[in-house]
């Protein structure tokens, strides 16, 4: 289905629920700049550390279009697991799931009380900017520890500048982005709305010092397109 949620008076802050699950994946094609690009070159990350019961844990599995395309390409037998807080998200990953036979397990879970454990790879794709910085500082902390020796944490965030100039050009630029896809200024004048104070997006500097701060030895960034990033953190 297509997005358009945010075409008519927002009545309360940004959430995960039914009306956004039914339009998620249009949302974040749409959204989120080379989303689907950004998706296979993680994708093709985990698949050159491909090994039989690797696990792979997505942080915030929404629909389960991450899982369902790792899934498909893979050549062994990893264990895919997806968590998520959203039951109308986990719906139709369920149901998405049964209709290709895709055999991931998903769980109705708050990642910041999820336990981990001995874990290999865990992705978070614009999930973590969600969260509100103390608690992101110690679920990081919590991902590292649960991590195998050279166990590998990815996520990509939505990022701020320090200097104010440039922030607000790379916004505008962002923002041109999103009319070329098809919203109205109205549409985009309401999302930002809707997410102040609910999506807080720190520097890259802060990003890669939480990673330093977590217990990774190895942190660096792997694509941007103005303010979105992704990062790979090694043990």
């Amino acid at each position: 289905m297509k997005d358009n949620i945010f075409d008519k008076p927002i009545t309360k802050k940004f959430e995960f629920d039914e009306a956004v699950a039914s339009v998620f994946d249009d949302m974040l094609s749409r959204s989120v700049p080379f989303y689907n690009e950004v998706r296979q070159l993680i994708i093709s990350i985990i698949i050159s550390q491909e090994e039989e019961n690797k696990k792979v844990l997505d942080l915030g599995s929404s629909t389960a279009k991450f899982l369902l395309d790792l899934n498909s390409q893979m050549k062994t037998n990893m264990r895919l697991k997806g968590i998520d807080n959203s039951k109308a998200m986990l719906q139709r990953a369920n149901q998405k799931c049964q209709a290709f036979g895709a055999n991931i397990e998903l769980s109705y879970a708050d990642m910041l009380d999820y336990e981990y454990k001995d874990e290999d790879i865990v992705v978070a794709n614009y999930t973590l900017q969600f969260i509100r910085p103390i608690h992101r500082v110690k679920l990081v902390e919590k991902i590292s520890n649960s991590l195998k020796d050279n166990g590998t944490f990815i996520f990509s965030e939505k990022v701020v500048f320090k200097d104010k100039v440039l922030d607000k050009e790379l916004i505008d630029i962002y923002y041109n982005y999103k009319k070329e896809q098809g919203y109205s200024q109205y549409e985009i004048s309401q999302k930002r709305e809707a997410l102040e104070n609910v999506l807080i997006p720190f520097t890259i500097e802060e990003n890669i010092q939480m990673c330093k701060d977590a217990g990774f030895k190895k942190i660096t960034t792997i694509f941007q397109w103005a303010n979105f990033v992704t990062f790979v953190a090694k043990k």
